[in-house]
């Protein structure tokens, strides 16, 4: 899908973030330090770049004061509010503090580059196309006519592909935090698109947890 930078000095962060953005199809390269992060990011290979304030050598700060044209999320320790106007004042798409869930690091990836137009504007698998676009979905060529939960559900789950949803999350991706029902609606509309898609093989049920659509 998309090329980004991993610019984070401490490698188990730098490692967990690769590897879920690879996970739901993402190139990831990784730097430990402001200077080869600067170099690299000025290569423009990258259609995003996830960066830290605090790298050694030079500041994730002068690296964007440097930086032109380049999309850029920071992910930092740095919650003070100034930080965050600071950042976003440079010129950052979004400034995401640390700890973090790593869901919540793919939504803003994918928003991210949806704004920016350097997301696909469709995805295949096992003869199903989906078109993020126009939110139509095809089965071998043929129109396979969606509910609008139904679509929000699988493209949830193609954004957070091969990775475990629990149903509280998914619920709260596709009806959001103030839906009042519980969580057998997400069986429910699960059980929908098997039958309809003809995904049961891909669409997985995680044992005690939820559903992860493996691709």
């Amino acid at each position: 899908m998309a090329k980004i930078l991993i610019a984070e000095d401490e490698k188990p962060i730098n490692d967990l973030i690769k590897l879920n953005l690879e996970l739901v199809g993402h190139e990831c390269a990784q730097v430990f330090d402001g200077s080869t992060a600067l170099n690299k990011a000025y290569s423009g290979k990258y259609d995003l770049v996830l960066l830290d304030v605090m790298l050694p050598e030079i500041s994730g700060f002068e690296i964007m004061e440097e930086l032109k044209g380049v999309s850029v999320i920071f992910v930092t320790a740095k919650s003070n509010l100034n930080d965050k106007i600071k950042g976003l004042r440079l010129g950052a798409d979004d400034y995401i503090v640390k700890p973090f869930e790593i869901l919540e690091l793919v939504e803003r990836v994918k928003a991210v580059l949806r704004r920016t137009h350097k997301d696909s504007e469709s995805f295949s698998f096992d003869g199903v196309e989906i078109n993020f676009i126009s939110k139509r979905v095809f089965k071998n060529g043929t129109e396979i006519i969606l509910k609008p939960k139904e679509y929000a559900l699988l493209e949830a789950l193609v954004n957070n592909r091969n990775i475990a949803l629990s149903r509280e999350k998914i619920l709260d991706l596709v009806w959001n935090f103030d839906y009042e029902g519980d969580t057998r609606t997400v069986d429910v509309h699960i059980q929908r698109l098997r039958q309809k898609l003809g995904i049961e093989d891909k669409l997985k049920t995680v044992y005690k947890t939820g559903y992860r659509l493996e691709i």
